[in-house]
């Protein structure tokens, strides 16, 4: 086995560990690292590649249980005859419960904060300081999981306590475009800060930034379910209670909703943790549904924005609808990447992602006309220079996509240029969201 194949079966190894949470993953570049050294010495003493990455492998205790599951997946004669060994029962993952019970005081901390909150402060202040309500809780759970350093985690709380200040003592026009401009953008930036303390503060690592973003998906899929299956809780209930004429909608929107929106919000966050292998069997089965589905939906899009007229009577809702479908685009071709393994060759759904950035790409392009047409008739506005600065950054985003797929697709670039690409580009919506929140107000006099 030459180098690129040793290196090709430590990546597999590495992916494999990430994806199945074997260790932390603040822990597997270490662990990597470790394998490396073993290989090394291994080859020193006489073994050829194969023989020492596999003893290698099996000499990294931490890992029996993930190493018995790899050799099932992959029969390689060498890897049966070293790992599959029966299970003493010595090993076994660590418990979640303490990670629950943490996780469940602070979502009561979230859901008091929200309550508190509801009672004390008018409808718009309470929705521009929703995100500052929740999402602290959310980030303070994985310093205590991560065990971040001291000096990004000062620096998320330092940057969440500059964004609350700016958004609650800003002079917003009551109703006005930058108030509600700030409140859309707010939770971009804290979502963002979060992702550095799940990141247990290497942002910079690519790795570390895609398991946020799967982090992500799996979580809107964890939270979705749970609310779902909460409402149909909620209106049995209240059916119920009806019939003895029990009115539940007082507590339901005074206690129940405050506690349970936000606790459910937390506990999905433990679920994606705690049961991952569980989603990640979901995600490929979503991501191949929902990718056809969006490409027609854009092909639709495209057609009633190419036939709606002059470019300037474009209805702006109309505009605002597109500006969400290309997120959710966006959401769908990061979360399709994330749940990929990066091994596996080029394949139809491959192709059918291409059509999708190629149909965005088309959607995007006629909105970002309509949107300067407007600009250029009617003049500027907050919301106009907001969604005009998120099309072109979509645009950005989607071209090098565009550029990076075919070349995946025909077997002339790695997955990785592709993988790293979204990576690298993700913190450009975060600095742009800050930019809306800091400086929106102040250039348009907080109307």
């Amino acid at each position: 086995m030459g180098d690129t194949a040793l290196e090709a079966q430590i990546d597999r190894w590495r992916d494999y560990v990430r994806r199945h949470r074997a260790v932390a993953p603040d822990d597997v570049d270490e662990m990597t690292d470790h394998l490396r050294e073993r290989i090394d010495d291994l080859r020193g003493a006489g073994l050829d590649d194969e023989e020492a990455f596999l003893v290698a492998v099996k000499r990294l205790g931490r890992l029996d249980a993930v190493s018995r599951e790899f050799a099932r997946e992959h029969s390689e004669r060498l890897w049966k005859q070293l790992v599959l060994m029966p299970d003493d029962g010595t090993t076994g993952a660590r418990t979640p419960w303490r990670d629950l019970g943490v996780l469940l005081a602070l979502a009561v901390g979230a859901g008091t904060a929200v309550k508190l909150a509801a009672a004390g402060l008018d409808e718009e202040t309470f929705v521009r300081n929703a995100a500052f309500l929740v999402l602290p809780f959310l980030a303070a759970y994985f310093v205590w999981k991560r065990r971040p350093p001291l000096r990004p985690v000062a620096v998320v709380a330092g940057s969440a306590a500059v964004a609350c200040a700016l958004v609650n003592l800003y002079p917003f026009a009551p109703g006005g475009s930058t108030g509600l401009l700030a409140a859309a953008h707010a939770p971009v930036v804290l979502w963002a800060l979060v992702g550095v303390v799940y990141a247990g503060g290497r942002w910079r690592s690519p790795d570390r930034r895609m398991d946020f973003v799967r982090f992500t998906g799996e979580l809107t899929i964890y939270f979705v379910l749970l609310a779902l299956g909460g409402g149909v809780l909620l209106g049995l209930t209240a059916g119920l209670l009806s019939l003895v004429n029990v009115d539940l909608e007082p507590v339901l929107e005074d206690w129940i909703l405050p506690f349970c929106v936000p606790g459910a919000f937390l506990v999905a966050a433990w679920l994606v943790e705690a049961k991952q292998e569980v989603v990640e069997n979901i995600a490929p089965v979503l991501t191949r549904v929902f990718t056809p589905l969006t490409t027609v939906m854009l092909a639709v899009s495209f057609v009633v924005l190419a036939t709606a007229g002059g470019l300037t009577t474009v209805d702006r809702e109309l505009l605002i609808l597109l500006d969400a479908v290309l997120v959710l685009v966006l959401a769908l071709l990061l979360y399709s990447i994330s749940a990929r393994d990066p091994l596996a060759r080029p394949g139809l759904f491959d192709g059918l992602q291409l059509t999708l950035v190629v149909a965005a790409l088309a959607v995007d392009a006629l909105a970002l006309t309509a949107m300067l047409t407007r600009i250029a008739e009617f003049g500027a506005s907050p919301n106009k220079v907001a969604a005009l600065g998120l099309n072109l950054l979509l645009l950005v985003h989607l071209v090098r996509t565009g550029w990076l797929l075919p070349g995946f697709c025909r077997r002339r670039r790695g997955f990785a240029a592709l993988e790293g690409w979204q990576t690298s580009y993700l913190p450009v919506y975060a600095v742009w969201a800050a930019c809306v929140v800091v400086a929106f107000g102040p250039l348009f006099g907080f109307a």
